[in-house]
């Protein structure tokens, strides 16, 4: 069975003694978080505090505390005077993040290789196959933001599971610190990057069954490389497309 979204569950988690106003601004958080990897707050979108409000039947208080968790993980943006929106990254902000995501996977593609079972191998090809016939059907589903949430969010698990089966705690934990399919996820629902070789996973599962490490290691390397120029490039224009309000909505 594939990891569940450990991203969602930690947020969720250890909250039990909480008081009432830090578990309203959880659940904002996640709502306001899942609603930007939707797309249905897309990258440049202005954030009003009092529609978020209306919409969570909510005080300002969590909204405010939500909105900051979102800017700290740099998913959002806030200007004095003018108001905050769903981050635009900048160019940089993308190389950056594959940077660190090919750094992190490539080394658990090879402990991956290393340490599966052949159960975990069985496991991992069906997962593949799975997630490529999501990946299609998405092609005809393109404008079901839930049915491409879920494909988004299994490919993080899939992705989670491999980090898993590496054997290092610390790696995993890395790999969700930096929010690296976090951040992937968000900018190909942004660039609705969904066209995808039709064997892109299996491919992937395959190197990583091989037993040749540095077979993994090249797979995993291509995989995250994949698109990423049309991802650079298609982001950049949407700082030009999307400018700040001259007005604060609260």
């Amino acid at each position: 069975m594939l990891a569940t979204n450990k991203l969602s569950k930690r947020s969720k988690a250890g909250r039990a003694a909480s008081s009432g106003s830090e578990s309203l601004a959880d659940k904002a958080y996640l709502q306001i978080r899942d609603e930007i990897l939707q797309g249905s707050l897309a990258v440049g979108d202005i954030l009003s505090r009092r529609r978020l409000a209306d919409e969570l039947n909510m005080s300002f208080l969590p909204i405010t505390e939500a909105l900051q968790r979102l800017e700290t993980e740099g998913l959002v943006e806030s200007r004095p005077r003018i108001g905050t929106r769903v981050r635009i990254p900048t160019k940089q902000d993308v190389i950056d993040s594959y940077v660190i995501r090919e750094a992190l996977e490539t080394q658990a593609a090879r402990l991956c290789c290393e340490n599966m079972t052949a159960t975990e191998r069985e496991q991992l090809t069906r997962s593949a196959e799975h997630l490529d016939s999501l990946y299609k059907a998405s092609l005809s589903e393109h404008e079901d933001s839930r049915f491409l949430f879920s494909v988004h969010t299994y490919h993080m698990q899939f992705h989670l599971r491999v980090a898993e089966m590496a054997r290092s705690p610390g790696l995993l934990k890395a790999i969700e610190k930096e929010q690296v399919l976090i951040f992937n996820w968000l900018y190909d629902t942004a660039t609705q990057q969904k066209s995808l070789p039709a064997s892109f996973h299996q491919d992937l599962a395959k190197a990583l069954c091989s037993g040749d490490r540095m077979k993994a290691d090249e797979a995993m390397r291509n995989h995250i490389r994949y698109g990423l120029n049309n991802v650079v490039e298609s982001l950049g224009t949407l700082e030009v497309s999307k400018g700040w309000r001259l007005k604060r909505s609260v």
